[in-house]
């Protein structure tokens, strides 16, 4: 079997402890993910030098939903039968930002709850000519934050 591989390649590291990959404005220190480059995308700031940022690994859970219906082309998934997943909007606060993504494989709605610490996973999403592509997912982690 050949190598995993990233499915969005230089969005997020796969090693041990997985890292979404952002920028950081030097002038004002807004964070960005995905990595933004030419400027800052802080309205108040005109900022030009973005620097590498690696964002948290673990966050709250601000509001998550299920993806129920299989969506039309061409967003339709590469598996087939179309299989439900959970998505959470994960507050990194100290990055100051809401990631969106799904929700780790056995996991559902069931088991998250609003400020339920998670934390970045990597997992297969699928195969692509017999290549597993990786995605980040969020794990619960069982406790709500304090």
């Amino acid at each position: 079997m050949a190598a995993s591989v990233p499915a969005i390649e230089g969005w997020f590291t796969t090693g041990d402890e997985p890292r979404l990959l952002g920028s950081r404005c030097t002038d004002c220190g807004t964070v960005t993910f995905p990595r933004a480059s030419g400027l800052c995308r802080n309205p108040g700031c005109r900022g030009r030098e973005l620097v590498a940022h690696e964002l948290a690994r673990v966050g709250t859970v601000w509001s998550y939903t299920d993806a129920r219906y299989q969506p039309p082309p061409p967003f339709v998934p590469a598996s087939e039968p179309f299989e439900p997943f959970a998505l959470a909007a994960v507050e990194l606060a100290e990055d100051g930002l809401v990631v969106l993504g799904q929700v780790a494989a056995g996991f559902g709605v069931e088991d998250l709850r609003v400020g339920m610490r998670v934390e970045l996973v990597v997992e297969t999403l699928h195969e692509l000519d017999g290549v597993p592509q990786l995605i980040w997912r969020w794990r619960p982690l069982g406790e709500v934050a304090a």
